[in-house]
């Protein structure tokens, strides 16, 4: 008989990786009908982990500054190759007109409005206002896989999936010139030195032309060694759905070497690699990769999240902070999401649909914890804090809604969405069938 009864940490930490895993694949098939979602689960169950008695760590973000923004970091660049690799829709201009609007439309008028409203209704100076108005504009392209397009190749590709997985897809990029304007403002506030200029010209245009262009010959790559390249070597032979993850890392990698938006070049790379052969399988199989590495950290990212909850990240949040935080929610994104999409041929509750589902989430803390990593920001707890209360509201308000309005969606589309054979929503929802 042992002496000590307790059990080894290693061996609780295994225990618990397995049981997380479980989750990852039972979850989904659980909650598929019911209104509730992967995430709003993550988080209790963080909440009630941390709240366990003898559990000394706070798994605050302020506390680990570099280790949240490298995983968050990590678990964005995963979400946006699956989301780019999933997009049936060929690139076009005129295809592709709801996600022009939602990009050159919406996220500034919300970058503004957020600025705006934080400044004035928080009391926060330009620059502290501007980072959470770049990092609460963009849709998050982890949790919002509830209103995405299916996997590729299963035809699940009406105007709302499409718009709101392209505009996750490419506003993080995007909103990352807003992101060094405020380091930038932050940096220049005592100097009074030239800055706009060198924004435009590095910030704005080498960063983004670069990444695009990074991320399509790198697509174009790995399009021509999987699919093109003699029979005997090509990559498409190794049926190994981690060729996905490989093109992620490469691109994303390649791309900050050369100080360039890697975020943009791994959205774009997915596209180009699709594009090198639309219809055939290895898409699928290397979506499927993406998407369990994706879950997986999702779940450990949300787990850590709902923990820093109950550890004291809304330590600082007063009746402003959630009076702003349901303005930027309820009024901001769908007020900018239906201006951005006034005179678009749709029916008016699909523009409701797309103006509504702006998702808060995983991108919103990367871009703060890049932020606050390069700025002297007295308030930074209160920042962080703030952001945390946008995200979990928008995690309960859309994990809520989001199935009973996508199910009204599918059904006016004429889809059935509890056929046995119906595909369930990417990401959040598990796998395809």
């Amino acid at each position: 008989m042992p002496d000590n009864w307790l059990p080894d940490p290693y061996i609780l930490v295994l225990t618990g990786c397995g049981v997380l895993i479980a989750l990852v694949a039972w979850l989904p098939l659980a909650l598929r009908r019911l209104p509730l979602s992967l995430p709003i689960v993550c988080i209790a169950l963080g909440a009630l982990l941390f709240s366990l008695p003898g559990l000394v760590l706070r798994p605050l973000p302020m506390d680990f500054p570099k280790v949240t923004e490298r995983f968050t970091e990590l678990v964005v660049i995963i979400a946006l190759m699956g989301t780019g690799l999933r997009l049936d829709r060929a690139f076009d201009w005129r295809r592709w007109v709801v996600t022009w609007r939602l990009l050159g439309i919406t996220m500034p008028l919300g970058i503004l409005a957020i600025t705006g409203l934080t400044a004035w209704g928080l009391g926060l100076s330009c620059a502290s206002a501007l980072l959470l108005g770049a990092s609460l504009a963009p849709t998050d392209p982890v949790l919002a896989a509830d209103v995405q397009v299916g996997p590729p190749k299963t035809g699940e590709e009406d105007e709302v999936r499409f718009g709101l997985t392209s505009e996750a897809g490419l506003n993080d990029g995007l909103a990352f010139p807003f992101v060094h304007l405020a380091i930038t403002l932050a940096a220049v506030a005592s100097t009074n030195e030239p800055w706009l200029a060198g924004w435009l010209g590095y910030r704005v245009l080498w960063e983004i032309g670069a990444g695009i262009g990074a991320g399509w010959l790198i697509g174009r790559a790995f399009g021509w060694l999987t699919f093109h390249v003699p029979a005997e070597t090509r990559l498409a032979r190794t049926r190994d759905g981690l060729i996905g993850l490989a093109a992620t890392l490469v691109s994303y990698g390649l791309t900050e070497i050369i100080h360039c938006y890697g975020f943009l070049a791994v959205f774009v790379t997915a596209l180009s690699f699709r594009r090198a052969h639309r219809e055939h399988d290895f898409h699928t199989q290397m979506h499927e990769v993406t998407e369990q590495i994706e879950r997986l950290a999702m779940m450990v990212l949300l787990l850590l999240f709902g923990g820093a909850l109950v550890s004291g990240l809304l330590a600082s949040v007063s009746l402003a902070e959630v009076v702003v935080a349901l303005l930027v929610l309820l009024v901001v994104r769908p007020v900018t999401g239906w201006l951005g999409l006034v005179g678009l041929q749709a029916d008016p509750s699909e523009k409701l649909t797309l103006a509504f589902f702006g998702i808060r989430g995983v991108g919103s803390l990367y871009y703060l914890a890049y932020g606050l990593n390069r700025m002297e920001v007295a308030e930074a707890q209160r920042l962080w804090g703030f952001v945390g209360l946008v995200v979990l509201f928008s995690i309960l308000l859309h994990g809520l809604t989001v199935t009973p309005i996508m199910r009204f969606i599918d059904r006016r589309l004429g889809r059935d969405p509890d056929a046995d054979d119906a595909t369930p929503p990417p990401g959040l929802k598990g796998p395809a069938a």
